[in-house]
């Protein structure tokens, strides 16, 4: 799963429109379109006793919740950055806010729905658009802050879900599962989203760091760094691609560390 910034050129106006229209003319009465959801559902799951696809039904609904609000939260943090920094592109294209409506992309939220149900795959939400040229700290550091803001906005997510857990509070049986995936799915996302590969926000935060260090390396690596960045989403579709065709797995071994890290400090297990 994947969230990242878009940087614009120098703008000097935003005009947004809005569609307020709303379509109610439905074929099917809401509940006809329930129980075709849930029969799908079921299909979908492979469930063969009804526990066994209440449980996975369950996890699955949890698992989504928490991915609503792992994007959500990691979106409104780009947003939110941006604009403290003096862009207010994404304020004025409505997205300084915690629906996840204004955060929804059509393709991204399918892709994430395909790799829930195959474990292969990643998802999106809709980029934030940021003009670098507007950020107080500068374009290259300023974008850096800009893209780090996204995986820490899920890392304190994760940790305030964890608390609950990590004390052992008596808690719903039901209650439990949804932390437990938001702890799960926030670590995932900022762990992922800082490999340091364009479109992936560790690429913007790598720049920015390069971008306080006077060095002749850090000039170097910056430079090396522009040169790649086109080359980025290819070489960011072959990872995952070998990653699923060599018997073991490139990215839990780049990643699998940090996110065991993450995960013994906040559950303690």
């Amino acid at each position: 799963m994947t969230s990242r910034c878009h940087p614009l050129p120098q703008t000097t106006k935003v005009v947004t429109t809005w569609n307020t229209e709303v379509q109610t003319d439905s074929p099917l009465c809401p509940q006809c379109s329930l129980w075709l959801v849930l029969c799908s559902l079921y299909l979908i799951l492979g469930g063969g006793r009804e526990l066994t696809f209440i449980a996975r039904l369950l996890a699955l609904i949890a698992r989504l919740l928490a991915l609503i609000i792992g994007i959500d939260v990691h979106e409104f943090a780009h947003a939110w950055t941006a604009n403290e920094l003096g862009d207010p592109t994404a304020k004025y294209m409505g997205r300084l806010s915690l629906n996840p409506l204004v955060h929804f992309d059509p393709i991204g939220a399918l892709l994430i729905l395909y790799s829930m149900f195959t474990g292969f795959g990643f998802g999106w939400g809709k980029p934030v658009p940021v003009n670098p040229y507007n950020l107080r700290k500068g374009p290259r550091v300023g974008m850096g802050i800009v893209a780090a803001a996204g995986p820490i906005s899920n890392l304190v997510i994760a940790s305030i879900a964890s608390f609950p857990i990590r004390l052992g509070l008596p808690l719903p049986r039901l209650l439990d599962i949804l932390l437990l995936e938001i702890v799960k799915i926030n670590i995932g996302l900022a762990v992922f989203n800082l490999l340091p590969i364009f479109p992936l926000d560790g690429f913007s935060v790598l720049r920015g760091i390069l971008g306080t260090i006077r060095a002749p390396w850090a000039y170097q690596w910056s430079d090396f760094l522009d040169r790649m960045q086109a080359q980025g989403p290819l070489i960011f579709f072959l990872l995952i691609l070998i990653d699923q065709i060599l018997p073991f797995s490139v990215l839990g071994a780049i990643l699998g560390p940090f996110y065991n890290l993450f995960h013994r400090l906040l559950l303690g297990f």
